[in-house]
């Protein structure tokens, strides 16, 4: 498994954005409760947000963010993704 950080910038289209927000946010629930995403929400500014993933490689994840509704209706401005290394955290499984 690989960890991935999605940082998003939204469109300034803050109607769309109000609208497709509840299909983004169904779909992310759908994706932590698959064991996806282990954490997401938008930024205290709200003008994007942050998601971690922990999917099998870059090719899945590629897929799962076309599919969000976000990439789909237009919201995302920006999306810069980023393969992330966690070395210690509470994500981590514990060893002995």
């Amino acid at each position: 498994m690989a960890w991935y950080t999605a940082d998003v910038t939204y469109t300034t289209d803050r109607d769309k954005l109000d609208a497709v927000r509840p299909a983004h946010r169904d779909y992310l629930r759908g994706l932590v409760d698959r064991g996806l995403v282990v954490a997401a929400g938008p930024f205290a500014d709200d003008l994007g947000g942050f998601v971690v993933y922990q999917v099998e490689d870059r090719v899945q994840l590629d897929k799962l963010l076309a599919e969000d509704p976000y990439s789909t209706d237009g919201v995302v401005a920006k999306r810069e993704v980023r393969e992330w290394n966690i070395r210690m955290g509470s994500w981590l499984p514990k060893t002995q």
